[in-house]
């Protein structure tokens, strides 16, 4: 993945205000994937989504907004009591607790609520954005799971570090 300054200005510009909530920085002590932080995981699905989206010339702040909040759950996943399945139920909670921290359009609650398509197999996405976020969180969890995350540096060059 190419790290251009532009782009990294481009996406900053689609998410800023959300970067700084207290709900969004909640994440980064939550372990998601591999030793990764849900903040961490939230952001490079985000920042893929938005690079994809606008190489396509669709709504890539949308995808952008949406990638960084479609795991907005708020709990931990491996030992906090939840409802149901997590891998089922987690995009309603995300949700939830999205449309409490801002407004959110149509296509951006498209996105949290179907990022786990093709698993669920009745909630497919509506929007292509949808698609490119779900298909994005899928590439980043293997990524991290097969340390592909930590050997491309990724999170020194999103600038996650505290």
């Amino acid at each position: 993945m190419m790290w251009d300054s532009v782009d990294l200005k481009a996406y900053h510009d689609c998410v800023a205000d959300l970067l700084e909530t207290k709900e969004v920085n909640e994440m980064r002590d939550l372990d998601h994937h591999a030793h990764i932080s849900c903040y961490e995981h939230s952001v490079f699905v985000s920042y893929l989504s938005f690079r994809i989206c606008r190489r396509l010339h669709v709504d890539y702040r949308a995808a952008a907004r949406g990638g960084l909040l479609h795991d907005l759950f708020l709990y931990d996943w491996h030992t906090d009591p939840h409802e149901g399945l997590h891998g089922f139920s987690h995009p309603k909670a995300a949700l939830k607790n999205a449309k409490e921290l801002c407004p959110l359009t149509p296509k951006e609650e498209d996105i949290i609520l179907k990022h786990m398509w093709p698993l669920t197999l009745r909630q497919v996405p509506k929007y292509r954005e949808s698609f490119v976020v779900s298909g994005a969180d899928k590439l980043c969890a293997l990524m991290e799971m097969f340390s592909f995350y930590r050997i491309l540096k990724i999170k020194r060059h999103l600038a996650l570090a505290v």
